[in-house]
């Protein structure tokens, strides 16, 4: 067994932000509306997790519950955002992710502290993340807006009860919350009917490689670092989605976007080279 130390770990959490990151491109394949294809991603993504991890440990301590319950409303937070924002708006404002981190991690990960480091990092961060999305954010007030927001919460208190498993089995909490989705979104499903032969190729792919394989590198990688370097590392998903759009549309980002791109790599580099999690 491979042993996880700290460049295995962020290793694992940049693959899983680049797999991640391949959602807007796959969704294109797919006829279905938001919620029921993360119905079936879920769906497909806890299959593929039973064949690869094998049989969960379902053992529904709090912290397992508490995971998957905020793992499972990040997702449908997020689904509902896209709906009734920009999705510019809903990347950005899942993403102040870190700052609820900090938040709430001097109540439950009491050894995990925030340094000045931390803080200018996370503002050099959003800066980047201000200017690579400027050109689509909305600045009106919306009910979507708001809810990004809690999935901004929901995603930090995912990470943080995922960390707090790092002596236990993380994957377990990401099958509980993709089976719990997968029943949630039962509905949408079976409204939006038998899907095409192109969403059929566009949902397995979505499941094994954009949810299914992230989830094992996600909990592969919270056990080898903080929570708040989870966070800032995986905020690389938005900005590896133009090397998707880039290979199968041609488009490219602007002169901006890539200087904000540019920063926030900087950033997140040289924390994970300075910080010991």
């Amino acid at each position: 067994m491979i042993r996880k130390t700290k460049g295995i770990s962020i290793l694992s959490l940049i693959l899983c932000a680049f797999l991640w990151s391949s959602g807007g491109i796959l969704i294109k394949l797919v006829s279905w509306d938001a919620f029921a294809i993360s119905g079936g991603r879920s769906l497909i993504a806890f299959l593929s997790l039973l064949v690869i991890v094998g049989k969960p440990k379902f053992t529904f301590s709090f912290d397992q519950i508490m995971a998957s319950l905020m793992y499972s409303a990040t997702m449908i937070l997020f689904v509902f955002a896209n709906k009734m924002t920009t999705s510019a708006n809903a990347v950005l404002l899942q993403y102040t992710e870190p700052v609820y981190i900090i938040l709430f991690s001097t109540f439950l990960l009491k050894d995990e502290k925030t340094s000045f480091l931390d803080i200018l990092v996370i503002v050099g961060v959003f800066g980047g993340m201000i200017l690579f999305f400027l050109d689509d954010l909305s600045f009106t007030t919306n009910i979507g807006n708001f809810i990004a927001l809690l999935s901004g919460i929901s995603f930090a208190l995912t990470a943080i009860f995922l960390r707090r498993q790092k002596k236990a089995r993380p994957i377990d909490s990401f099958m509980l919350s993709h089976l719990i989705t997968f029943i949630v979104a039962i509905p949408f499903m079976i409204h939006a009917g038998i899907p095409s032969a192109s969403s059929f190729v566009g949902i397995m792919l979505l499941g094994v490689f954009q949810m299914g394989i992230p989830s094992i590198l996600f909990a592969w990688g919270i056990v080898g670092v903080s929570a708040l370097s989870s966070a800032l590392i995986t905020m690389l998903e938005p900005i590896l989605n133009p090397i998707w759009v880039a290979i199968f549309i041609d488009e490219y980002p602007s002169p901006r976007a890539m200087v904000g791109g540019a920063i926030i790599i900087c950033c997140v580099t040289v924390r994970s080279i300075f910080k010991k999690t």
